[in-house]
């Protein structure tokens, strides 16, 4: 039987990354899934959390659940925009009885991508081939926040072709964190110059990863570097050679 599900885009996949958007819509639909795109959805308000605006932040987040309310499940392509909803909704609405029930029942129907795929549908081989040496950021918000760590992983070893390679120090911040690396940039670009020695290191020519704003800080850093190093979302190596 196959399982309804809602896609939420996410902002930096709606502005820069569409190709990325392309292959969640084609790895989702190839596993069963009938898919809708519900009109209106924005931002899930973890810039205005991050920066200490609750108000404005509690704002976005209000819209994002109306949106999403006759829903059955909701599919997110980022590991960073899951976690705020699942830890930055219960503070936003800590004080507001109704719009916590509201926050607790949309959050018990948002899932991260990987996640999604191997947790609810079962699924480990979507049947991609990829002969390419790859290796894998393990982004800080979807590991630490979220506790989805094996998923992304166990979808990327069963890509046919695929020679994986361990990042070393891959659980190590890339040095974005939102608006810390505006606010701290020369801490932030320490860091990034730390995860993209080790990224050099294992010899891969792609580095995956689960949320684009850390796979554009080190793609950024790559290419200042000169490196070959191609950077994709896990969604578009599973969208390949099917």
């Amino acid at each position: 039987m196959s399982v309804k599900a809602s896609l939420f885009i996410t902002c930096i996949a709606d502005l820069m990354y569409a190709h990325v958007g392309k292959s969640v819509v084609n790895v989702l639909r190839r596993s069963g899934v009938r898919l809708d795109f519900p009109e209106g959805q924005t931002c899930c308000g973890q810039p205005a959390f991050s920066s200490g605006y609750y108000k404005e932040a509690a704002k976005v987040a209000k819209k994002t659940i109306e949106v999403f309310a006759k829903s059955e499940r909701i599919v997110i392509p980022s590991g960073s925009c899951a976690a705020m909803i699942h830890h930055g909704y219960p503070t936003l609405f800590a004080d507001d009885p109704v719009w916590k029930k509201r926050a607790d029942e949309f959050i018990h129907k948002c899932y991260e991508f990987s996640q999604f795929i191997v947790d609810v549908l079962g699924i480990t081989d979507v049947g991609a081939t990829f002969k390419k040496r790859v290796t894998y950021h393990s982004s800080c918000h979807m590991t630490r926040m979220l506790g989805v760590e094996e998923q992304p992983k166990i979808l990327l070893k069963n890509v046919k072709g695929i020679e994986y390679v361990e990042l070393p120090y891959a659980f190590d911040c890339c040095g974005f964190g939102g608006t810390f690396s505006m606010k701290m940039a020369d801490i932030s670009g320490a860091i990034l110059e730390e995860k993209v020695d080790n990224v050099i290191s294992t010899g891969a020519e792609v580095l995956v990863g689960s949320d684009l704003t850390c796979l554009m800080n080190i793609s950024g850093m790559l290419s200042r570097r000169g490196s070959n190093i191609k950077v994709m979302h896990l969604a578009q190596v599973l969208d390949q050679g099917v």
